[in-house]
């Protein structure tokens, strides 16, 4: 990791914890509790039926898709850094009687802070580009899937991280390979582009697809599969509108992958 990234954590980790509270106004967290489960048909899809499954969760923000696993059938443990988050996501596991254990830890020290090993570790949407070492983020999953268990990512494209910035052409303007870390500054959300913070700097690193898939191989995981959608959760582009199903597109435009899921098991 580069010798800035303690500085580097701290800041992204302050401004982690105040979206705690935008983003439980943002999430929809009455849908919830109403029983709406936050997964999408991707990755309930490919990762299957997990009743009976112990199921870990890296990088689960206060924990929503953390829960609707539980909801079907998983026995969930969810690891973020935030305290702010974890500390919510331990409410919503009480308040809704969804068992569950949540644990504040960095994610290249959820190996030590979490006990035993996972049928599934997941992870997904907006988790690599905090990450500024994807060899270290593969060695510590390797530690976490159990023999014969399977780790499972869908996460935004690289190639569709070339394209942010406010036009509405489908301009590159961020380079595909790792240059990092990327300092970014100002207020707002994916999901509250509005909110006013305090903490307004934060720190990105891109990552391309092979360094994705070779800090899994190279630390004993083999890849299962690799799929690539042209759809993304959110907004990403000013020019992208949502469909009847819920997913984000360029209008007129399949040809720009926005999402890609993965797949690798631990023979």
């Amino acid at each position: 990791m580069d010798e800035g990234w303690r500085e580097h954590r701290d800041a992204n980790l302050a401004r982690w914890d105040e979206l705690v509270d935008v983003h439980e106004r943002a999430y929809g967290i009455e849908a919830f509790r109403a029983g709406r489960s936050t997964l999408t048909a991707i990755e309930t899809r490919e990762v299957g039926d997990v009743r009976g499954k112990r199921l870990l969760h890296l990088q689960c923000h206060f924990g929503l898709d953390t829960l609707s696993w539980a909801r079907l059938g998983a026995d969930v443990v969810g690891v973020d850094f935030s305290p702010r988050a974890i500390a919510l996501a331990r409410r919503l596991s009480a308040e809704l009687s969804i068992p569950a254990e949540f644990v504040c830890s960095d994610v290249y020290r959820a190996d030590e802070n979490v006990e035993g090993t996972f049928d599934v570790v997941f992870t997904s949407y907006g988790v690599l580009c905090w990450l500024p070492d994807l060899t270290a983020w593969g060695k510590t999953i390797a530690n976490l899937v159990a023999p014969g268990g399977m780790f499972y990512i869908v996460e935004h494209h690289p190639v569709g991280g070339m394209f942010l910035g406010s036009s509405d052409e489908l301009i590159a303007s961020h380079p595909y390979f790792n240059t990092g870390p990327v300092e970014e500054t100002g207020n707002g959300s994916y999901a509250d582009p509005g909110a006013i913070l305090e903490n307004k700097t934060s720190y990105e690193w891109q990552h391309s697809l092979s360094d994705i898939m070779n800090a899994l191989a190279g630390a004993g995981l083999r890849i299962e599969f690799l799929h690539e959608f042209p759809v993304c959760r959110f907004q990403w582009l000013p020019v992208m509108e949502q469909g009847a199903d819920g997913w984000y597109r360029v209008p007129g435009r399949d040809d720009v992958p926005f999402l890609f899921s993965l797949a690798a098991a631990k023979r």
